[in-house]
């Protein structure tokens, strides 16, 4: 197996699954479409595999080529994209289904926020340090750290309409 054939299945088996995530929230919790996206994104690595530069570690380099491809297919299908979230169903409070229906409703809240606006609040729950993802969004730790207390309550804000 090739130095980059190597390289490439440890990013996707060390990576793959915070790549989903993101796509999950870019994509208000579609899983299929998340899932098509995932792949989309590890093509979009293995295509750039070669021009990684190490001005970042691998873990920024992935969050920015899965960032870049959710907005571009968000921007491609914008006027075509529909929320695969029926708006005027109502959830059934099964106890199994409950985590799952609370994840639905974050996603959700979340795909209602501005672009940047949800890029930040994905790494965080992916449990990114508030310095990488400063680093990733190009702003000062401070800076980021407001933005992040105004998301935390906008987001409140949006679920508590929601119930």
């Amino acid at each position: 197996m090739s130095k980059d054939k190597k390289l490439f299945k440890t990013l996707h088996t060390d990576y793959s699954g915070m790549v989903f995530q993101m796509c999950l929230g870019y994509m208000k919790g579609d899983h299929d479409l998340a899932e098509d996206l995932s792949q989309e994104v590890f093509i979009n690595i293995w295509s750039a595999l070669n021009s990684f530069r190490q001005a970042s570690s691998y873990k920024t380099w992935i969050y920015r080529i899965t960032v870049n491809t959710c907005l571009k297919y968000i921007r491609d299908k914008k006027d075509s994209y529909q929320d695969s979230i029926d708006e005027n169903s109502v959830l059934v409070a099964d106890e199994t289904d409950h985590s799952q229906d609370r994840q639905q409703l974050l996603y959700k809240a979340i795909g209602q926020l501005k672009e940047v606006e949800r890029l930040i609040i994905m790494l965080v729950l992916d449990e990114l340090e508030y310095g990488e993802i400063s680093k990733i969004i190009g702003i000062n730790e401070g800076n980021l750290r407001v933005r992040i207390h105004r998301i935390k309550k906008e987001i409140k804000k949006i679920l508590n309409n929601e119930y």
